[in-house]
């Protein structure tokens, strides 16, 4: 499922892309590793059990942005620490995909990525998808100040520090939240989403909420196939 084009993105010099369920399909479930281990840290620092924890793993996740940015602020938690453990994970489900590589390499301007996870786990992902050298800079969520997406602050320090101007730039994310910012800015934005039907136990129904608000000018379930076809 790929939106038709609704306006031509031939102004576009800096192309955004999300990490995480964005570059690689949410199916591979490689977030899912990543989600049961923040809902292991949460049950060792607060001593809740699993379901009480995981409850409040995602309510902080939804309200916060990030589960990290909810415990740090609600509890203190080492951003390092958090951020280390959590993503000792293993990497293998996701496959190497030349077809959204060259895709990507072949867009005309920059090309960025700007996620809420941090620059480790980015580079691990790219070297698996083969796409570790076509990428100008990774803005992860220590470059943010620990202030997440869809936070206005994370995208205007990524402006700033690498002279984006929005109204020349487009957003891919998985999250429709995380598009509104990018939208208010002039950015073009395009939300990537699950297949058709996709469910999963650790995941909530508002991760896979897609939207016809005016904050999201394009949806695509096949990332390289709509890269593809841009004229």
């Amino acid at each position: 499922m790929s939106s038709p084009p609704v306006r031509s993105l031939s102004h576009v010099t800096d192309w955004v892309f999300d990490l995480d369920n964005t570059l690689y399909p949410r199916s591979c479930n490689l977030f899912a590793q990543i989600d049961i281990r923040i809902t292991n840290y949460v049950m060792d620092l607060t001593r809740l059990d699993f379901e009480a924890a995981r409850a409040l793993q995602k309510t902080y996740y939804r309200d916060f942005g990030t589960t990290l940015n909810g415990l740090m602020s609600q509890h203190e938690v080492d951003p390092d620490h958090f951020l280390n453990t959590v993503h000792a994970i293993d990497y293998s489900p996701v496959d190497a995909h030349p077809d959204l590589v060259e895709a990507i390499r072949a867009l005309p301007g920059r090309k960025f990525i700007l996620t809420n996870g941090d620059t480790g786990h980015a580079r691990a992902v790219m070297k698996r998808l083969g796409c570790d050298d076509i990428f100008e800079h990774v803005h992860d969520i220590r470059a943010m100040t620990y202030v997440p997406k869809p936070h206005r602050q994370a995208y205007d320090g990524f402006f700033a520090l690498h002279g984006i101007d929005p109204t020349r730039a487009i957003m891919f994310d998985d999250l429709e939240k995380n598009l509104v910012v990018p939208h208010a800015v002039g950015m073009s934005t395009v939300q990537v989403v699950a297949d058709e039907g996709f469910v999963h136990e650790q995941v909530d129904a508002w991760e896979l909420d897609r939207t016809a608000g005016p904050h999201v000018h394009h949806i695509t379930d096949d990332l390289a196939r709509f890269l593809r076809e841009l004229p």
